[in-house]
């Protein structure tokens, strides 16, 4: 079994060796890495492909211009050759055994989704909380967005065209999970801290307004929801996300 790990890149300069590094140290080794560099900095760069002369599993795309985290992905699962797709925000990092362990299960229990438990952790590695994995489908899904991106494995055959991120600055991997949980893929959750999510304050994934504007976007556009029930859903959203910290 062969994995494409997806990790788009904008100035992330501070973690993003942290990340690299625990994709590159995984006890399952057959793997590519692609780095979609969606910068303009020549020293990010430069950074970057340093690790790719060390490391033959190192892919480096570098887009044009800016596309945000979400289209560059979808380069990423475009040029991909792996059974399997995992993705990686570049400043979040996974544990030795990750991969292997969502490998086996997925192939043990023939799975097309897993998601894992997650820590939650500051700039200094320090830990702050965590979340915990569940099975999940689409009526879970639509009103609570429990799946950590940096946890996901999917196995590639269900990534058809039409199964990509949307142009949103956030929510656009809450799309995808809920396009694939409607065509009845369940997300297999796996009960193991994985991964560690990194929690920075200036982050475009913090910002209030941004994600409550996204969050209706994604019902009232990609849910086909009348304005009103977008609203009652980003509510509802909104509420269970303040459950859970």
């Amino acid at each position: 079994m062969y994995v494409s790990v997806i990790m788009p890149y904008y100035k992330n300069r501070k973690y993003v060796k942290k990340s690299i590094l625990s994709v590159l140290n995984q006890s399952f080794k057959n793997l590519e890495l692609i780095i979609i560099f969606d910068d303009t900095n020549d020293e990010d760069l430069k950074f970057l492909n340093s690790y790719k002369k060390i490391d033959k599993r190192i892919r480096i795309i570098q887009n044009k211009k800016n596309i945000g985290a979400g289209l560059s992905r979808n380069s990423g699962i475009e040029i991909s050759k792996g059974q399997y797709i995992s993705f990686l925000d570049s400043d979040d990092f996974w544990h030795k055994n990750k991969l292997k362990t969502q490998i086996n299960i997925m192939k043990k229990k023939k799975l097309s989704i897993t998601h894992t438990s997650y820590n939650i952790v500051d700039e200094k590695n320090k830990y702050l909380s965590h979340r915990t994995a569940y099975n999940l489908r689409y009526n879970d899904l639509i009103r609570s967005c429990n799946v950590g991106l940096s946890t996901v494995v999917i196995n590639k055959k269900i990534l058809n065209k039409n199964m990509r991120f949307p142009n949103l600055k956030t929510k656009e991997d809450y799309v995808l999970w809920l396009k694939l949980s409607k065509r009845s893929h369940k997300f297999y959750g796996i009960d193991k801290k994985l991964v560690s999510w990194r929690y920075t304050p200036n982050s475009l994934s913090k910002s209030t307004f941004q994600k409550i504007k996204d969050s209706i976007t994604v019902y009232n556009k990609f849910e086909k929801m009348n304005f009103l029930k977008s609203i009652i859903f980003t509510f509802i959203l909104s509420l269970n996300y303040l459950k859970k910290k």
